[in-house]
């Protein structure tokens, strides 16, 4: 995640925090870079953490970029505060597709698969490009 003079505010997300929702600490990516990054491990260990992100009190909130890129995405997608909150901004020459909602809530909110379209890749049957799990992912 990218984000100007937020040293302070990302200060706290940098410590392990078993009280958040999503389980994780971000790094800082260098002493140049207004960056932080983190991995996940498991899908459920994320949920709320673009809620959480939303609610700081961030510097320069225009500046607020967050990439996240899942294991069977083409590339990094990316989020920017608008009106407050963190909305998936599209990119040219890419889609983002949804499998249908699980049935039950053991089974983690899925964010959907974001691939290349310019890249010949056929869609499988049984995904949409709308969304049928309310529950947030990120």
């Amino acid at each position: 995640m990218l984000a100007m003079y937020a040293d302070e505010v990302m200060e706290p997300l940098t410590q392990w925090d078993e009280s958040r929702s999503w389980k994780g600490k971000f790094d800082k990516l260098g002493l140049a870079v207004d960056g932080w990054g983190m991995e996940f491990n498991r899908q459920n260990t994320r949920s709320g953490l673009l809620k959480h992100l939303e609610s700081l009190p961030w510097p320069k909130p225009e500046s607020v970029q967050v990439l996240i890129h899942d294991e069977e995405d083409d590339c990094f997608g990316l989020w920017m505060l608008h009106d407050g909150a963190l909305v998936e901004v599209g990119l040219p020459r890419v889609q983002r597709y949804h499998r249908r909602a699980p049935d039950l809530d053991e089974f983690s909110p899925s964010p959907g698969y974001l691939w290349r379209t310019d890249t010949g890749v056929v869609v499988p049957a049984g995904l949409s490009t709308e969304r049928s799990d309310p529950r947030p992912a990120w």
